[in-house]
C-alpha cells in the first residue's frame, strides 16, 4: 500500500517537469528563483492546481526575479510539493526504484517473512518428530503397565501386574525399574532438545496450538511413569517387609523344633530347672567351646561364680572362660597356663589367684572385682583364698563383647591356642553387676542359697555348645557327689 501511494505522488509530481526542461530546484531555494529558472510559471501552476488554480495575476515574460506583485501561495505550494518529491521520484525513474527509507523497509518485511517462513518450517518438522517420539513413548508405558518382560509380551494376554506370580522375582522388578527409569532419561532428553519459543519482536504472530498440546502431553505422560515408579518402590518396599516377617517366623519355628528335639533328646526332665545342665569339653583342642549369647553393659564391679571340674590330668587347667571387646582381646580372662598359678587378667594386666583344681574334682570359683583401686578377692568352695588391689584401677568393663567358655580369645570371638583350651565340665556359670557378699558366696557354694546372676544367669537358652562339647542335664548340688 505504501509502495502503491508512493507511485502516485511520483506520477503527479513528474507533471509539471514533463513541461519544462529544467529541474526542481532544491529545497533551499526560494519561489523567486523557482520563477526564474522555468519559463511559463502560469502554466506549470496550473497543469499542477488546474485552470482555477491561480492565486495572482500572471508573470509577465521576462519579468526579473523580485517582481512587486509575488504571489506567495503558489510558491509555498509549490514548494511543499514538487520540490521534495521531484528529488525522490525523478522523472524518466525506473518502476522498480525506491527511496531509501522503503527500501530498507521493504526488505525489513522480506526478511521477517523468510523468518516466519523458516520458522513455521522448524516447528512442523520438529512437531512430526515429537509425535513419533510420543507414539513410541506410549508404546514403552504399554509394556511397562503390563508387568512382563519384553519377550513374553507377544506370546499371551497381560497378566495382572499385583498377581503373586509375577513379584516374586527379583529379575523383573530389577527389569521393571530399568525400563521405567529409561523412559524417564528419554524424557529429559526430549525436553532439553524442544526448541525455545521464538520471540517474534519485528511483527508479532499467533502462538502455535500444537507445542501447547505437545507439552501437556509431555506433561501427562511423565505423571503416569512417576505414579508407576511410585507405586513399584511401594510394592517393592511392602515385599522386603513381607519377607523380614516371614524370616523371623521361619527361625521364630525352628528355634521351637529345636528345643522340642533337645527334650525329645534328654528326657522331658533333661532342662527343669533351666539351670540344671553342664558343658563338657573332654579332649584338649582349639574349636570345642561354649559361646554365651547375651551382651552385657559396662560393668564397673562384676562378681562371676561357677562350678569347674578339670580333667587335664594334673597339668595346665587352661582357660575356664574369657570375655573380649573390640580393640582388646583380654578384657576379663581366667587361666592357667603350664605351671604357672591361675591367674586372672583385666584390660591385659595380671593378678595370680591362689586356686587350685588338679584334683579332678567339681570345686566352686567365684571372682570378685571393683574398679575402684582395682581390688578384688577370690574364692574357692565358699572361703576365701586371695584378694588383692591396683588390677586395672578405674577401668570400667567394655560392653557389647563377646563371652566363651573354654577358650582363650586372641582376636574378637576367635583364633584359639589349643594349649591354652579347657578340659573338663563347667556349670553354674553366673555374673553380677557388683561384689558379692561372703555370706552370699558361701551359700552358693554349700547349695543353701543358691543365687542366679542379674547380668548373665546360667540358662540354657543363653549358651550354645560349638565344635562337639556337650550340653548336658546335671544338678550339681546333687550331681557332684556321685562324680
Amino acid at each position: 500500500m505504501l509502495a502503491f501511494l508512493g507511485a502516485v505522488i511520483c506520477i503527479i509530481a513528474s507533471v509539471p517537469l514533463a513541461a519544462s526542461p529544467a529541474r526542481a530546484l532544491p529545497g533551499g531555494a526560494d519561489n523567486a528563483s523557482a520563477a526564474a529558472a522555468s519559463p511559463g510559471p502560469q502554466r506549470s501552476l496550473s497543469a499542477l492546481h488546474g485552470a482555477g488554480g491561480s492565486a495572482g495575476p500572471p508573470a509577465l515574460p521576462g519579468a526579473p526575479a523580485a517582481s512587486a506583485h509575488p504571489l506567495p501561495p503558489v510558491p509555498l505550494f509549490s514548494r511543499f510539493l514538487c520540490t521534495p518529491l521531484a528529488a525522490a521520484c525523478p522523472s524518466g525513474a525506473e518502476p522498480g526504484d525506491a527511496a531509501p527509507g522503503e527500501r530498507e523497509e521493504l526488505l525489513l518485511l522480506q526478511s521477517t517473512a523468510e523468518q516466519l517462513r523458516q520458522t513455521a518450517l522448524q516447528q512442523e518438522a520438529r512437531i512430526r518428530a515429537d509425535q513419533d517420539t510420543i507414539r513410541e513413548l506410549t508404546g514403552k508405558l504399554g509394556r511397562c503397565e503390563s508387568g512382563l518382560p519384553r519377550g513374553l509380551q507377544e506370546a499371551g494376554p497381560r497378566r495382572d501386574t499385583m498377581a503373586d506370580g509375577p513379584w516374586d522375582s527379583p529379575a523383573l522388578i530389577l527389569e521393571l525399574e530399568d525400563a521405567v527409569r529409561a523412559l524417564r532419561d528419554r524424557i529429559d532428553r526430549i525436553e532439553q532438545e524442544l526448541p525455545a519459543r521464538v520471540n517474534f519482536s519485528a511483527a508479532p504472530a499467533p502462538a502455535p496450538v500444537v507445542p501447547t498440546a505437545l507439552h501437556s502431553k509431555m506433561d501427562e505422560l511423565e505423571g503416569q511413569l512417576l505414579a508407576k515408579v511410585l507405586a513399584l518402590e511401594k510394592e517393592r518396599v511392602a515385599l522386603g517387609h513381607s519377607n523380614q516377617q516371614q524370616r523371623q517366623e521361619v527361625e521364630k519355628e525352628l528355634d521351637a523344633l529345636q528345643d522340642r528335639v533337645a527334650e525329645l533328646e534328654h528326657g522331658s526332665s533333661a532342662y527343669s530347672p533351666p539351670d540344671a545342665f553342664k558343658i563338657s569339653i573332654p579332649i584338649r583342642n582349639n574349636y570345642m567351646y561354649a559361646r554365651v549369647r547375651k551382651a552385657l553393659p559396662e560393668l564397673y564391679a562384676f562378681t562371676v561364680c561357677m562350678w569347674l571340674r578339670s580333667r587335664s590330668g594334673g597339668t595346665s587347667q587352661g582357660t575356664p572362660f574369657s570375655y573380649s571387646v573390640p580393640g582388646q582381646a583380654n578384657e576379663i580372662v581366667l587361666l592357667e597356663a603350664g605351671h604357672d598359678p591361675m591367674e586372672l587378667l583385666i584390660n591385659d594386666k595380671v593378678a595370680q589367684l591362689p586356686l587350685s583344681l588338679k584334683d579332678n574334682g567339681w570345686h566352686h570359683i567365684c571372682i570378685a572385682w571393683t574398679t575402684r583401686d582395682g581390688l578384688w578377692s577370690a574364692y574357692q568352695d565358699g572361703e576365701l583364698r586371695g584378694s588383692g588391689e591396683n588390677l586395672a584401677a578405674w577401668h570400667p568393663i567394655k560392653p557389647h563383647g563377646i563371652l566363651i567358655l573354654g577358650q582363650e580369645q586372641d582376636t574378637l570371638g576367635g583364633r584359639f591356642d589349643a594349649t591354652q583350651a579347657f578340659v573338663g565340665d563347667i556349670a553354674q556359670f553366673n555374673l553380677w553387676d557388683h561384689v558379692l557378699t561372703p555370706a552370699q558366696v558361701l551359700g552358693i557354694a554349700n547349695c543353701t542359697g543358691p543365687l542366679l546372676g542379674n547380668i548373665l544367669p546360667w540358662e540354657d537358652k543363653l549358651v550354645e555348645a560349638f565344635g562337639g562339647a556337650t550340653k548336658t542335664a546335671f544338678d550339681v548340688c546333687k550331681g557332684r557327689a556321685k562324680a
